[in-house]
């Protein structure tokens, strides 16, 4: 008899995040932050020169741009048009030792725990008229900063867990219900996870396995968040794409954090561009005169692209609309980020791939042509696939 074929499990990921998708803004003070932030939300947060000028987060939503939702809103001569949605929180900046209360630390600390993913902006200028918090210029040193004193942060948390349930676990001994071993289980996940910090890693760096992941999910730690690092460089090296510290920076997080992104941008540029608000012929000729672009599409679907995340749609005589979910989702999930009901009580799906909808020109040809596919609620959506989820609550098309 031959053996059974082996069902591979399916990975956890880190973090839970759905449609309601927050990034926070952190760095040390004066680094241009709030710069940023009122630059791509629009909004009027005080960027005053002078440390912790942003005390409580402020957040904007912003809308993630796809070129693929702008042409089925087109095609399908739609009344609403509603896009995927990142919220922006501007929060404190921190100094070297806020995991001990020091400068706005706890109060900066826990509102990064309240996130999904990180933008870190990193002073990559030189200005004497905006002052730096340690009195010199120092990207490396910026980064490590902020890295140590998530981390301990992190330790904290973690050993406030450990020394509040030790002499439970240590009471229960080598037996015990079944409950027993799960607390004990999940103990020693904690204490494994608290180890692994202590050495100087962040959580997001480990190769966890579902259980564990499952544990580090409940606990709210900071450095089990994605990073995409943001160098805030001058308007002049951001022209002309050259600047003498972000060889530093990318060798730092090449070094630290393999695989996260590193983007350079210009808040004074970003600042410059945004004051002309709906202005099109203005922000025409201005880029054009700059010779350069909006670093902020490319900043919003990176990090979109760090959580994992990607894109589905619907379409239809009321609006076109963009989903979120997480890369390898099946389909109940993805229903699932519409309503519950429509993915408890799911039967199947049509979908219709964005580049054959495209190439047929309408979803009447595509249906001719024979490329309407119909999928299972265990199947996995892909990016950019424009479904109907036919379910017991009837034909859904939000």
């Amino acid at each position: 008899m031959p053996p059974k074929k082996q069902v591979a499990e399916e990975k956890i990921q880190l973090g839970r995040p759905g449609n309601n998708l927050k990034i926070g803004v952190v760095g040390l003070p004066n680094v241009g932050k709030s710069t940023f932030f009122n630059a791509i939300t629009n909004s009027s947060v005080p960027a005053e020169n002078y440390p912790f000028c942003t005390i409580d987060p402020e957040e904007s939503r912003v809308a993630v741009p796809d070129e693929r939702l702008d042409w089925l809103f087109a095609q399908y001569k739609t009344t609403r048009l509603i896009p995927a949605y990142l919220t922006i929180i501007d929060i404190a900046g921190l100094v070297k030792g806020a995991s001990d209360g020091l400068g706005l630390g706890n109060a900066f600390l826990s509102h990064i725990s309240a996130v999904d993913g990180i933008f870190h902006v990193v002073r990559a200028f030189v200005d004497s008229d905006v002052v730096h918090v340690d009195d010199e210029v120092n990207p490396v040193s910026d980064l490590e900063t902020i890295h140590n004193e998530l981390r301990l942060k992190d330790v904290a948390m973690l050993n406030k867990y450990i020394d509040a349930n030790a002499r439970n676990i240590e009471r229960l001994g080598s037996g015990g219900t079944v409950d027993d071993k799960k607390r004990k289980e999940e103990f020693a996940i904690v204490t494994k996870v608290r180890d692994w910090v202590v050495a100087g890693n962040d959580v997001r760096k480990g190769n966890w396995t579902n259980r564990e992941v499952d544990v580090i999910n409940a606990q709210p730690l900071l450095t089990s968040k994605p990073v995409t690092y943001l160098a805030n460089v001058s308007e002049k090296d951001y022209i002309r794409k050259k600047n003498k510290f972000l060889p530093v920076i990318k060798k730092w997080i090449d070094e630290n954090n393999p695989g996260d992104k590193l983007i350079p941008f210009s808040g004074v540029f970003e600042t410059a561009l945004a004051a002309f608000g709906s202005d099109t012929a203005g922000v025409a000729k201005f880029l054009e005169e700059k010779g350069a672009g909006s670093a902020f599409p490319k900043i919003i679907t990176v990090g979109y692209d760090q959580l994992n995340l990607m894109h589905f749609f619907t379409a239809g005589e009321v609006e076109v609309r963009a989903w979120t979910c997480r890369k390898g989702s099946k389909m109940t999930e993805a229903a699932r980020c519409i309503h519950n009901d429509i993915a408890d009580s799911l039967i199947q799906v049509d979908v219709m791939k964005y580049a054959d909808l495209k190439a047929a020109g309408s979803e009447a040809d595509l249906k001719a042509a024979g490329k309407l596919h119909i999928r299972g609620k265990d199947a996995i959506i892909e990016d950019g696939d424009i479904v109907y989820f036919r379910s017991g609550m009837g034909r859904a098309k939000k």
